[in-house]
Formats: structure tokens, C-alpha cells, sequence
């Protein structure tokens, strides 16, 4: 480039013209001095930095400010801690699309680490200027049973009810803050939910109020009546940042940038509305605010996170490392595109205005993005989660329906073996049931239909409706022996 490159921080920021139009990448419009912190969020992550930071970031810049700040908390990665505090809590935005485009961010305005400053995040969360604490913390991260319902055996929540005073789980800091705004008759926060999860904003109120109870009966009836936890969908294309996102900065900018984030041009925030609620004016900025956010969250759990599952699994199967690569696969398309048809669009309703065809072809179109490279081990991961949401919930629909089951099938036995594979090529598996999937696969015998049988049989793995019924039992069993078929691999003649 010829130029030294300037390190991003907030002199450089100072140094610069926000508002001049030639510019390459967009800076803050808004005073960050003049803005105090609004929200806390759990759960530090690129996903967070790229969606809703990045839609309050558009809000303060067209509002010229406001109170809306965020405190942004991970639960242990000092790393990126260290890293956004040397530079401001300033960080980049790259948008890639056929033409990339640049923002930087400056909304993030305290970064904090549960494991070392979970007092400091309490005190955050339970400071009355507070008025939303929103979360990203994958579903793993609400502590839910199999039924849903908040699981008291974890060991997180064990020692969080121990000790609900230094609280290490989402759960447990947003009771603890909680109950010192009850104790000290402050109004409480309002609970944003945003993680791939059917009724996050409901499940997680539930989970909240149970462990609340063991605390107070009066903090549990308090937190029923008085606090919103608003359902919501999320959804845009955040591969993990790697050395090659920071290059990327650095070469086109000049900026050097040791925590930037990157993502597809599209973003969606679907939230339930919740009237007369202090909260930023994010619909200013292109958030939907709605009775029917079921609607929108089945559209793209099934259809979006359905498909992306199927590709991890297939596509790992297959060699490939990244959802583009998976995809470029005209087989591997078809595929997808045949389930898609057949069996995930029949099990939805839409919402209003969304043609469900045309919405299942634009996120076949995402997933060819050259640009993005979204690794399929990472979507692979939390499979006993996700799997039952995404695979199994449809496979329910159509066997009530009398439908076909047959491609939603193969993406279920691709998963047992992907999870077969790990154990034998002694690969970590990252699950939090990771130990029984891994037994139950160590006890295969070569009988693929009783294998298949054995593990189907896992307690809490599949719906109730399912566990007996023998057209999904034979149809998965069916599935099994064709991948095992199809990759010319058996259970026993793997390379080690």
C-alpha cells in the first residue's frame, strides 16, 4: 500500500473525518464520551460483535448518540478481553459480499470476563442505568434439560445455587443481578434472548424463575410479573474471526485491527414486541418487531440452521472444511435442494409475506458466498441440540403428515456417524452429551439396524412420538446402511 498502517484505537479515530463521504469505511458519527452503557451482554462473541452491536451501532449514528452502550461480557476468553481493550473497544465490521464494505464499530464500550469479574458483571447488570442485558451464549449456554425446562444436575447450576452470590453461568449472573435490583427496589432489566433456540425468550424466563425460586419465592413472582424476555430470531452468516479477517483489514485499510469481525451483507433481527419497555429504537434501523416471531423462527431454524446441519454432516463426511466448499458439490446442492422441498418446507407455516420458496433458494445463494468461509466443524458442534430442533422436529411433522422422511433420514444417520468417526479416530466430540453419544457408539457391534437401534435409545434424544414408532426407527436404519454404503466406510475399517 505504501502507507503505514495506523493502529485502530481511539485517537485514530479522533484524527479521522467520520463523515466524509469518500471514505472507504464508515466511522462513529456519534460522540462515544457522550454515551453512556444501556445494555449488558453474555456472551462475547463474533456473532454479537456483527449483529446486535452492529444494529445499535446504526442507531446511534443516526440518532447522534443516546444511552444505549454496551458492556459486552465473555465468560472466560481474556484474550479478545485484552485485545478490544488496547484498542478502545474499537474493532471493524467487513461485510463481504460481491462488493466488501467496512464500519467500525464503536457501540461496545466495556469489555468484562465472568471468570475473573463476576462481581464487576453482577454490579453492571444490577446498576439502575441498565435497561436491557441481551444474550449470545449458543444454546448449550441456558442450561435446559431435554424437556426444555432448566437442569438443576448441571454442574454450573449446581454450584451457581451453592452459591448464587459468585454466579458462573447466564443463568445464575442474571438471578444474582436481579436480586439485588428486587432487594433494592430497582426496576429490573428487560431479557433479550438471542440464540437458535424455539421459544428462547419463554424457555429462558422459565429457567430464570426456577432458579430465582430457590433464591426467594417473592424474587421468582417478581421477575413473572414485572420482567419481559421477548421470543426473537436472529439470523446472519458470522464465521469465526481468523488471522485472515485481520490481514484483510489491515491490506484494504491500513488499519491494524487484532479483533475484527466478518459477515455476509445479511442481517435479520426478529423480536417479539414488548410495549412500554425502555429499550433502543432498533425498528429505525430495520428490526422487526412482531406478534409472530414463531413464524419467522421456524422459517429459519428449520430451513437456514436445517440445511446448515445437513452440510456439516454430509459435508465433513465428504472432506470438505467449509459450508462453500460443501455446497459447490452439485450432489451435495441437490440434495439439499430436494429437502428443502420435500420435507422441510411442508412442515412450515410461513409468515405473512414470506414465500417460503423463494426464502429457501436466497439462503442456498448465502451459502455459495465465496467470501465467507464458514467452517463446517463449527456448525457440527452441540449436534444432541441441535439436531432435535432442526432434523427431528420436521421428521415429526411428516411422520403425523404421512410424509416422506427419507432425506431428513440420511441427514440423522450422517450425524451417528459423524459422531461414530470421532470415537474411533479418537476425535474430540463438542457436545455436552458428548460421553453418551460416545458410549453408545462404542457399543457397536456391526448390526447396522441394531446399532442404529441402540443408539436411537439414548434417554431424552428423541421426542416422545418418535421412540416407538417403527416407520422412523426403519427408515433411519435404512439411511444408516446408505451412508455406511455410500463412503464405502464400515463402522470398523476406519484409518485411525
Amino acid at each position: 500500500m505504501g502507507k503505514k498502517s495506523k493502529q485502530l484505537n481511539q485517537t485514530f479515530l479522533q484524527s479521522v473525518d467520520c463523515v466524509n463521504d469518500a471514505t472507504d469505511i464508515i466511522y462513529p458519527s456519534y460522540s462515544r464520551d457522550e454515551i453512556n452503557i444501556g445494555i449488558v451482554h453474555l456472551g462475547l462473541g463474533a456473532f454479537h460483535r456483527s449483529h446486535q452491536a452492529m444494529y445499535t451501532e446504526q442507531l446511534l449514528n443516526l440518532q447522534g448518540g443516546g444511552d444505549w452502550g454496551i458492556c459486552a461480557v465473555s465468560f472466560r476468553n481474556e484474550v479478545l478481553q485484552t485485545q478490544l481493550n488496547s484498542q478502545d473497544c474499537l474493532y471493524t465490521m467487513a461485510i463481504l459480499d460481491v462488493e466488501d464494505s467496512f464500519q467500525v464499530v464503536g457501540a461496545i464500550k466495556e469489555v468484562l470476563v465472568v471468570k475473573n469479574q463476576a462481581s464487576e458483571v453482577v454490579a453492571r447488570m444490577a446498576a439502575a442505568a441498565t435497561k436491557i442485558v441481551s444474550l449470545t451464549v449458543t444454546e448449550k449456554g441456558y442450561c435446559l434439560n431435554a424437556e426444555g425446562v432448566l437442569d438443576e444436575t448441571l454442574p454450573e447450576i449446581v454450584n451457581d445455587l451453592a452459591s448464587p452470590e459468585n454466579p458462573s453461568s447466564a443463568i445464575g449472573l442474571l438471578v444474582a443481578a436481579l436480586n439485588l435490583r428486587f432487594k433494592n427496589d430497582i426496576k429490573p432489566f428487560h431479557v433479550i434472548a438471542c440464540d437458535n433456540l424455539p421459544d428462547n425468550g419463554h424457555k429462558l424466563k422459565s429457567a430464570v424463575i426456577q432458579f430465582a425460586n430457590h433464591i426467594c419465592a417473592d424474587l421468582g413472582l417478581w421477575i413473572t410479573k414485572e420482567i419481559y424476555f421477548p421470543n426473537t430470531m436472529v439470523d446472519s452468516i458470522t464465521p469465526k474471526t481468523e488471522q485472515g479477517t485481520i490481514d484483510l483489514i489491515e491490506n484494504k485499510l491500513g488499519l491494524v485491527d487484532s479483533a475484527p469481525v466478518q459477515r455476509e451483507l445479511f442481517s435479520q433481527w426478529v423480536i417479539q414486541a414488548c410495549p412500554n419497555i425502555e429499550r433502543p429504537e432498533w425498528e429505525k434501523v430495520g428490526v422487526i418487531f412482531t406478534d409472530d416471531v414463531a413464524s419467522f423462527e421456524n422459517a429459519k431454524l428449520r430451513i437456514l440452521n436445517g440445511l446448515h446441519s445437513a452440510l456439516a454432516y454430509i459435508g465433513l463426511l465428504m472432506g470438505y472444511e467449509t459450508v462453500y466448499q460443501a455446497i459447490s458439490d452439485q450432489k451435495v446442492k441437490s440434495f439439499l435442494v430436494s429437502l428443502v422441498d420435500n420435507e422441510i418446507i411442508p412442515t412450515i407455516e410461513a409468515p405473512k409475506a414470506l414465500d417460503l420458496y423463494d426464502y429457501s433458494r436466497a439462503i442456498l445463494a448465502r451459502f455459495e458466498n465465496p467470501k465467507i468461509q464458514h467452517l463446517l466443524s463449527q456448525i457440527a458442534c452441540d449436534g444432541s441440540i441441535k439436531i432435535p430442533v432442526r432434523t427431528l422436529g420436521p421428521i415429526q411433522n411428516n411422520v403425523i403428515a404421512k410424509r416422506s422422511i427419507q432425506s431428513l433420514s440420511i441427514v440423522v444417520a450422517a450425524w451417528i456417524h459423524f459422531i461414530r468417526l470421532s470415537y474411533v479416530k479418537k476425535q474430540a466430540l463438542h457436545d455436552p452429551r458428548s460421553k453418551e453419544l460416545l458410549s453408545a457408539v462404542s457399543r457397536f457391534q456391526g448390526d447396522n439396524n441394531e446399532d442404529v437401534k441402540g443408539f436411537l435409545g439414548i434417554s431424552g434424544l428423541l421426542p416422545e412420538p418418535l421412540k416407538t414408532n417403527a416407520n422412523f426407527i426403519t427408515s433411519i436404519q435404512s439411511a444408516y446402511a446408505e451412508i455406511l454404503s455410500t463412503f464405502k466406510l464400515s463402522a470398523f475399517e476406519v484409518d485411525a
